[in-house]
């Protein structure tokens, strides 16, 4: 069963520029990871401050070795120097899927 993790976090939109080397690096990690089906980021466009994370997991093993990473603490760890707050993730499991 796959996993889907969807939610946003809150940047004060006048370091969004600053953060998004961050984002960046964050993103080319958790993508390389075995496991990861696709993992993302957008800006809201009528929010500049809210921050959308899409991202796809094969099984809750592979979410857990992602907790596990040392790119993750060190994303975690950056937060307060760019005012990163207000997550809020939630976590859907996949029993099956269909194109729309």
């Amino acid at each position: 069963m796959s996993l889907i993790i969807a939610g946003t976090v809150r940047v004060p939109p006048e370091n969004l520029e600053l953060f998004r080397p961050h984002m960046e690096k964050m993103l080319a990690a958790s993508r390389a990871e075995d496991g990861c089906l696709a993992y993302s980021y957008a800006i809201d466009v009528e929010d500049p401050g809210l921050v959308r994370v899409f991202e796809s997991w094969r099984d809750q093993a592979a979410l857990d070795a992602h907790f596990r990473t040392p790119h993750l603490a060190e994303w975690r760890a950056s937060w307060p120097e760019f005012g990163v707050s207000d997550r809020r993730l939630i976590a859907y499991e996949v029993a099956s899927e269909r194109p729309l």
